[in-house]
């Protein structure tokens, strides 16, 4: 299933290779500045757009350098700015460099360049000494070098233009080349050279776009355009970036044309005769497996216990949390077989999981290589001839008639599941005649939980204090334990700090920190520590006003704005469960021991459940919520549902935010 704007054709380029550097020269000359894009008042492609790309022009020239191939690409941007924030927002310009997620290149900028035309047709030149590098920090493990500079002169009214060249180390065989870009564009303009072979040619393939006809020019690039692009602005919740975002896949190839159904059985094919020798039985492998299953009969228990058994005996090399250096992954030398890896511990993610399916078929199991794409990325085009979005592979398991899918070399993949991106999506499990498409199951909600338990005393004033445990499972103890496996002692608990003074409350205090199971992939990842939160509670002469949930005491709706631009796209099915044990204070007594009604849609995707008890005593009270949400494998909804989806959200929210009210009790009676 593919977006109905999005053309099954893609454009065969055929080329023959001459270096042309006068049409690279000619790239880093300005373009004119002509008095109606001074004059300009008004947007053209966004009525309220703060700034608008007059052209976005890149050459991309993938070039052999005498034995040396690598791709150069050159930029151009002209820029007109329409109000204050757009001044503000183009005030500054970051250029990202180094290596970059999902290019297997590190990149370099060269010959960056700026410059302001304002209004009364002053030009201001960018200095070589304005620019500079510093580092961004994109996530908990993700950050980038950026080339950076301030815009000189800026103003509302004015055009700005840059340019800069970006060099990648090697031929990108993929690329992802964007049509839309954080601004409006009222034209895009891509000129591309690929490289001479006598066995490929290049592919380019529209996604979510319709771009005109590649041209070819007389200094040996292919030309296609855009005119009239809108804007990507990233929301929360929203469907994989490149199912939704503009872009061009350009791609070297040896298919000129070949039907989907004969192109992904010859696939599958070529998948079980090329995994073939890493997940050879060898009397290694039986004795691993033997030494891994011992007495167990259960067929299930036994993959269990050949999951566990790969992951302590094999190490990872690219596995962040086992220390290996960049000079230790540069000088690994690739495993040949299963028994290799297992007698020297030591492989990447592909030989751990080769080794799990050589040790299962040594036990008599059927055990298949299964490729899939990932549903973090594109919603997967089986009409698309090339393997370029079957971006991983796990390995599935015959239970009498019934396929089940592993995944060992994803460490915090609790057994029976696979990494969130792999569920749920479309899998071809390979076979020397006839490969088998078949769907990965998603887990359900129980299977990713938060569970948060929490032992309070509220003081007379206000201050709420006690001991917390919170444990996480599945796919969300999957991103908490990567989150701090190479972290420090001190970095955890003060990203935990973090965390609570965001939910709770800003004054909260954390002590006696304890963090477990970070390294272990099937216990949940757990949180114990003391917790104070001055100022929790309201106090007036009388009353107090508590919120008895105090994991939700700060957070903000899920849902803000009032409309939606895409469709909303949940990444998997999640639970919560909480349980607060509260001891009121002395003197104090519950006035509305209430709690909200049961919140759900009509079928069940989401559900949140609230219950309050009073103790015996009326000294005390529990608060107990149980949630989930995905229930059924609901995951998407049309953007046509926003507005019922924000009204349930909304509905949880107000759920989780009740409040109840203490009365101080009347004094009790002198004794005679």
């Amino acid at each position: 299933m593919f977006p109905s704007t999005l053309p099954k054709t893609c454009f065969l380029i055929c080329f023959c290779l001459f270096f042309c550097a006068e049409i690279v020269g000619q790239a880093q000359f300005w373009r004119p500045v002509t008095p109606e894009e001074l004059q300009a008042k008004a947007p053209v492609v966004e009525a309220d757009a703060d700034a608008e790309a007059l052209l976005w022009e890149v050459y991309v020239d993938d070039q052999d350098t005498g034995g040396t191939l690598q791709t150069v690409l050159t930029h151009y941007v002209k820029v007109k700015i329409f109000s204050e924030r757009g001044r503000e927002a183009f005030s500054k310009i970051d250029i990202h460099f180094g290596r970059i997620e999902g290019l297997d290149a590190d990149i370099r900028i060269r010959d960056i360049a700026a410059r302001t035309t304002k209004l009364d047709g002053t030009v201001v030149e960018l200095k070589d000494s304005d620019i500079f590098e510093k580092d961004i920090e994109l996530g908990p493990k993700t950050s980038l070098k950026a080339k950076s500079f301030v815009v000189p002169g800026v103003e509302v009214g004015a055009i700005i233009e840059y340019r800069w060249r970006e060099i990648r180390g090697v031929v990108t065989y993929h690329q992802r080349l964007y049509f839309a870009r954080d601004i409006p564009v009222r034209l895009v303009k891509y000129h591309i050279k690929p490289i001479d072979h006598p066995e490929l040619g290049m592919g380019g393939q529209p996604f979510n776009i319709v771009n005109t006809p590649f041209v070819k020019e007389s200094n040996g690039f292919w030309t296609t355009t855009a005119a009239n692009v809108p804007s990507f602005k990233p929301e929360p919740l929203m469907p994989p970036e490149y199912s939704i975002r503009p872009w061009l896949l350009l791609y070297y190839t040896k298919n000129v044309k070949i039907e989907p159904e004969k192109y992904w059985k010859q696939y599958g094919r070529k998948a079980f005769d090329e995994h073939k020798p890493m997940t050879k039985v060898s009397d290694e492998v039986r004795r691993a497996a033997h030494e891994a299953t011992l007495a167990e009969t259960a067929a299930e228990k036994k993959i269990e216990k050949i999951v566990h058994y790969v992951r302590a005996k094999i190490k990872d090399i690219n596995e962040d949390a086992n220390k290996f250096s960049a000079e230790d992954r540069k000088n690994f030398r690739p495993n040949k077989d299963a028994a290799e890896t297992l007698t020297r511990g030591l492989g990447t993610a592909h030989d751990i999981n080769m080794a799990f399916a050589a040790m299962a078929a040594a036990t008599g199991m059927d055990a298949r290589i299964v490729n899939l794409p990932r549903r973090s990325d594109v919603v997967f085009p089986k009409w698309f001839t090339d393997d370029y979005f079957m971006r991983t592979e796990c390995v599935a398991i015959n239970f009498e008639g019934t396929w089940k899918y592993f995944d060992p070399a994803s460490r915090y993949a609790p057994f029976g599941m696979l990494r969130w991106q792999g569920e749920g999506q479309p899998a071809l499990i390979s076979d020397a005649r006839e490969p088998i498409w078949t769907t990965t199951p998603l887990s359900p909600a129980s299977r990713s939980m938060r569970k948060r338990a929490a032992t309070m005393r509220l003081l007379a004033d206000g201050t709420l204090e006690g001991n917390v445990r919170i444990e996480y499972t599945g796919h969300i103890g999957a991103y908490y334990k990567e989150f701090n496996d190479d972290r420090s002692q001190h970095q955890q608990e003060a990203a935990l700090r973090s965390v609570i003074k965001s939910d709770v409350l800003s004054t909260a205090e954390i002590s006696d920190i304890s963090v477990e199971n970070v390294n272990d992939p099937d216990k949940p990842l757990v949180y114990s520590f003391k917790l104070s939160v001055p100022g929790y509670a309201s106090r007036t002469d009388k009353r107090i006003f508590l919120q008895p949930n105090i994991f939700e005491r700060s957070t903000k709706p899920l849902f803000s704005e009032s409309s939606r631009r895409y469709d909303i796209y949940f990444q998997f099915p999640y639970s919560e469960r909480d349980q607060v044990a509260i001891e009121l204070p002395p003197g104090f007594e519950l006035e509305n021991p209430d709690a909200p009604q049961m919140v759900k849609d009509s079928s069940g995707i989401g559900v949140n459940q609230l219950t309050l008890y009073i103790g015996k005593d009326k000294k005390s009270l529990t608060y107990v919520r149980n949630f989930a949400f995905g229930n059924g494998g609901v995951l998407a909804f049309d953007k046509s549902a926003y507005a019922q989806l924000k009204t349930l959200f909304d509905a949880f929210y107000k759920a989780n935010a009740h409040e109840i009210t203490l009365k101080q009790s009347a004094p009790a009676l002198p004794a005679n």
